[in-house]
């Protein structure tokens, strides 16, 4: 690893989860892994990009993470903030919250696919920095397991909305819901589908 032959210790992986959603707050997790432990890489067997695993390998793997990391933290963009500025800079706002509360002095970043330009730390953006980092595929699985039970809460407020299966994206059923029983105050209204049912029922009114 280039920043690790630089001489920086702490490195945290920065990723993100709930970019896509209609619905709920976006999610950003900092990771800081230990370097040059032999046993790391068997321990964390199996940690890659979370959209691609299931809920229990997540959940398992979240587990492990929080073992074995130097520190973890995670930050969130508001639904009002998403909908106030867009979903870009809320995501950075979610990762500034994530690596502000990180236990350990981070040194330095990486970062999928994004550049944190108020932060002078050295960083570095990895096109598919899910599937091809260690420590941005933990922050990924954080991020995720983090923002889904984030959600299952939300359910027991929502439960018409399904967010217990579909976590806030536009599956059909929950678009089918969203024109059944209309939107609610966690829902993206900035967002297409959920934009277009509030002018289809306010030029309907």
């Amino acid at each position: 690893m280039a920043l690790f032959e630089q001489g920086y210790s702490f490195i945290a992986g920065v990723d993100e989860a709930g970019r896509g959603c209609l619905a709920g707050p976006v999610v950003a997790a900092a990771v800081i892994l230990p370097l040059g432990v032999h046993e790391l890489a068997s321990h964390l067997a199996g940690v890659r990009d979370s959209k691609q695993m299931t809920a229990q390998a997540r959940d398992r793997l979240y587990d492990v993470i929080m073992l074995h990391a130097l520190a973890t933290s995670v930050g969130m963009g508001s639904v009002e903030l998403i909908d106030e500025r867009n979903i870009l800079q809320a995501t950075k706002h979610a990762m500034y919250a994530a690596i502000a509360q990180l236990s350990v002095p981070v040194q330095a970043l990486l970062i999928d696919a994004l550049i944190l330009p108020r932060l002078s730390l050295p960083q570095r953006p990895i096109i598919k920095g899910d599937e091809r980092c260690l420590s941005i595929a933990a922050a990924s699985i954080v991020a995720k397991v983090t923002r889904d039970r984030l959600m299952l809460q939300l359910h027991e407020q929502y439960p018409l909305y399904g967010f217990n299966q579909n976590k806030g994206y536009g599956t059909p059923a929950h678009l089918a819901a969203l024109h059944e029983h209309g939107v609610t105050p966690l829902h993206r209204k900035s967002f297409a589908p959920v934009r277009e049912l509030i002018f289809g029922l306010f030029t309907a009114s």
